[in-house]
């Protein structure tokens, strides 16, 4: 994705263009700095010279959301480990080996130089990933279920109750 997908509705005349520019092909993991260190949190994006539009936060959160495709169906887990002990591909292959597919994976520094890598794993049940990724030495910091637990329990109490009124006739 690139700055000139990620343009706001909303355009402000010329001479009130933001005084940052970027190029129209840039892409947005490069846009995201650049958009925090501004007063303003916007950016003119120039294609061919001209300005084409601007990006601003609302923008930016919205292309991002596109980026994360929504499912229902999936967990997330949270791994720690050092920098040394990180490879992408040995996380997804213990995702993996639980019969899950790694959906989303995301990495980040944490304050005592670990990284904490934030999983977003094919299946509602995250324990037989939890299991595999410990397996393979990473330690796991916290894993939710997948989906919404309310309109489980939704779905769940009514089956009990027509399990209910079954038993009753």
């Amino acid at each position: 994705m690139t700055a000139k997908d990620i343009l706001s509705i909303k355009q402000p005349e010329k001479d009130a263009l933001p005084t940052i520019k970027v190029d129209s092909e840039m892409p947005l993991l490069d846009i995201i700095p650049r958009l925090l260190d501004t007063d303003k949190h916007e950016l003119t994006v120039i294609e061919g010279g001209e300005a084409v539009g601007i990006i601003d936060e609302t923008s930016l959160l919205a292309g991002i959301g596109r980026m994360i495709a929504p499912r229902d169906d999936c967990s997330v887990i949270a791994v720690e480990c050092t920098p040394e002990d990180y490879s992408a591909s040995v996380l997804a292959h213990a995702v993996e080996d639980s019969d899950a597919h790694l959906v989303d994976l995301l990495s980040a520094p944490s304050d005592n130089g670990r990284m904490i890598v934030t999983l977003r794993v094919r299946h509602s049940d995250p324990t037989a990933a939890v299991r595999s990724l410990e397996r393979y030495g990473y330690h796991v910091v916290e894993a939710h279920s997948g989906g919404d637990d309310f309109q489980r329990m939704d779905i769940a109490t009514e089956r009990l109750l027509s399990l209910q009124a079954l038993m009753n006739v």
